[in-house]
């Protein structure tokens, strides 16, 4: 069992999760079961997954979950380029998001590596 709370890269997945409804918040209302809902869906599970991979009594499924969460991170950033192409976002926060989620994906890559 890993202290997953301890993970910085569970905290700044908390803090990821805390901007995207930040941002959500200002799109179109029609998109509030679109990609709204899709994108703090998405966002969630980066949280959610590395949570539950660390209640697995083996480095092998904590490993498996981080990959769940690394998928789920590259869903953000289709969302993110989504929102930017339609507008729902400028592209300072576009690249602000980006860059937030392709740490979070260096982060758990580099985790998986040390348990694997």
């Amino acid at each position: 069992m890993h202290k997953f709370q301890d993970l910085i890269v569970y905290q700044k997945s908390l803090t990821f999760t805390k901007t995207v409804r930040e941002t959500t918040f200002r799109f179109p209302k029609e998109e509030l079961f679109g990609l709204s809902s899709q994108f703090k869906r998405a966002a969630d599970s980066i949280t959610l997954n590395i949570a539950e991979g660390a209640g697995n009594s083996s480095d092998k499924e904590f490993v498996r979950f981080l990959d769940f969460s690394i998928r789920s991170a590259f869903e953000c950033l289709a969302c993110v380029d989504i929102a930017l192409a339609n507008k729902f976002v400028e592209k300072d926060m576009h690249d602000t998001l980006y860059n937030q989620i392709n740490e979070l994906i260096a982060m758990m890559y580099g985790l998986q590596k040390k348990y694997k």
